[in-house]
């Protein structure tokens, strides 16, 4: 069992950054493809960045290409997404997620197995 909390959250203005961090406990995640999901509000979740175990491998969606970036720290257990350049359509509550096995679907919220809370991030137009 892992279990995430995810800090970083907040109100920031359009252009501005916010670094996101999802902290896992219980469990090394060194062992796990990690990913960052997203949900409006009346919209399905999506899926945002993941980053394969050994942090050599990264996906994004093409909403945040370039301007997001997803990394981790296995020493402290810890991902990390790194938010710039925000826009008001990034508005969201963001959720980190682990993987136990390793997916090529890793933009399916299905294959994921554990799931923080999530923080909310709103971006003022």
């Amino acid at each position: 069992q892992v279990h995430m909390v995810e800090s970083g959250g907040g109100l920031v203005q359009a252009g501005g950054s916010l670094r996101l961090s999802c902290v896992a406990s219980g469990h090394t995640i060194s062992l796990y493809d990690m990913g960052w999901f997203r949900q409006a509000p009346g919209k399905e979740r999506e899926f945002v960045a993941a980053i394969r175990r050994s942090g050599s491998t990264t996906y994004y969606a093409d909403s945040v290409k370039g301007r997001f970036t997803i990394s981790r720290d296995n020493a402290k257990n810890t991902v990390y997404l790194q938010m710039n350049s925000l826009k008001p359509e990034d508005t969201a509550v963001y959720c980190c997620a682990a993987d136990r096995e390793i997916s090529s679907i890793y933009y399916r919220s299905s294959v994921y197995d554990y799931w923080g809370q999530g923080t909310q991030v709103t971006v003022s137009s």
